[in-house]
């Protein structure tokens, strides 16, 4: 019987020829990421276990992005705690003020991520890298600090669910729609502990970036990765980031599948998540005309460059809707250069943006734009849960950067087709 994608990448970390859903497998992590948030909840269990050094310093990531630069006492007792851990046990791959991006953002760009690996991440959105044909998931810090110590941990081999993507993506539609379509039809348990294998011929007419934001978001379906096959989009990017070797996997063509969905990219239109969760999908032209107090446009589902450019496509020339908070956030400090390059900065900032240094901030209620009682966010952030940016009576609709940036424009839910 022939394997998928992600049972190839666990039998080979954990040194068997197969594995099959439901094994039971200890496998070596290429690398293992914490944040600021992350990092110290998972040095009590470290400590308690006697941790002095990692297993790899080079293998041990550590990028301080949710509340850095710190925005209060708290934040910053705990940004010197994980800054003094980086120090004391000398780690290769440290990310501070400066240097610092959205860490899903930040891994590929710096190449720390390449096909084949195995990584995890004490942060639920770690499976953004399978869009570069790795297996990446989140777990919890006392799973992040035995791996800190030993370099393995502990998986259940997951089942996996094939999605074909066929056909072509039109004018304003990208992998934000996507991923929303399919929590639409799945639920946000429609996946849950399994494997979402993305392939197909329409995987091709996807850029990179729509994958990134294809994979970061499998997790709010429940699942445990995020994978799409290796093809030459993906050697193009590795190419240019990654100066190591790595290994492709192929799924075999008996490999046994939990589930086979197909999604026909060319009908998709632009498409929101009403609040309060990433399933209650509708499609933009059904909603269009509610109020809009903030837009925010970054984070590491839609903080990257292609992001950027197509909101200043919209947003050039033209002013931020009176009453609306326009804020946008480049994902890494690369990123931000780019985007000031290009013009795109300065064409956002003429428009009313407020532009932020790297953040997770405003994703999950942190800071650079908490909502008040009564207040209503359109976001390209990847969860929309009672409360997630601000107060139990706020709401938040996610979206691509094309919806937020045309209801920045008219200060209510638009369609960007017809701007």
């Amino acid at each position: 019987m022939g394997m998928t994608i992600t049972e190839k990448i666990l039998a080979a970390h954990s040194g068997l020829e197969t594995t099959a859903p439901g094994d039971l497998v200890q496998a070596a992590v290429d690398l293992a990421l914490a944040n600021d948030i992350t990092l110290p909840l998972a040095l009590a269990p470290f400590r308690e276990a006697g941790g002095e050094r990692v297993f790899d310093t080079d293998k041990v990531v550590v990028v301080l992005d949710h509340f850095n630069p710190a925005k209060d006492i708290p934040s910053a007792m705990m940004l010197s705690e994980a800054r003094a851990f980086a120090a004391q046990v000398g780690l290769t791959h440290f990310y501070d003020v400066g240097t610092m991006g959205i860490e899903h953002v930040l891994l590929p760009e710096q190449g720390l991520v390449a096909p084949g690996d195995l990584i995890i991440g004490a942060d639920s959105h770690t499976c953004t890298y399978g869009a570069l044909c790795a297996f990446s998931t989140g777990v919890g810090s006392t799973d992040f600090a035995a791996a800190m110590l030993t370099g393995k941990c502990w998986f259940k081999v997951p089942e996996t669910m094939r999605f074909e993507l066929t056909g072509a993506p039109g004018p304003w539609v990208s992998g934000k729609d996507v991923i929303l379509h399919i929590i639409g039809k799945i639920g946000v348990d429609g996946a849950t502990y399994r494997a979402m294998e993305f392939c197909g011929d329409g995987v091709a007419r996807l850029e990179m970036s729509d994958r990134f934001t294809i994979s970061n978001m499998a997790v709010e379906a429940g699942a445990k990765n995020g994978i799409f096959l290796f093809d030459e989009k993906t050697r193009a990017f590795v190419d240019t980031h990654v100066s190591r070797p790595y290994t492709v996997y192929e799924s075999d063509k008996d490999a046994v599948y939990a589930e086979t969905l197909s999604v026909d990219l060319s009908t998709l239109e632009p498409l929101v998540a009403l609040p309060f969760l990433p399933e209650n999908v509708r499609a933009i032209s059904e909603v269009k005309g509610m109020r809009v107090d903030q837009v925010v446009i970054g984070s590491c589902t839609n903080g990257r460059i292609e992001d950027l450019r197509i909101a200043a496509e919209i947003l050039r020339g033209k002013k931020v809707a009176k009453g609306v908070r326009l804020i946008v956030i480049p994902a890494t400090q690369a990123i931000m250069l780019q985007a000031i390059s290009e013009g795109i900065i300065e064409a956002l900032i003429r428009a009313g943006a407020a532009v932020s240094t790297p953040t997770c901030g405003p994703c999950l209620g942190g800071y650079m734009g908490i909502l008040a009682k009564g207040e209503r966010a359109v976001s390209t952030t990847n969860r929309n849960f009672v409360g997630r940016m601000g107060h139990m009576e706020s709401e938040v609709v996610l979206s691509s950067p094309t919806v937020a940036a045309a209801s920045a424009l008219v200060g209510c839910l638009a369609d960007p087709r017809e701007m």
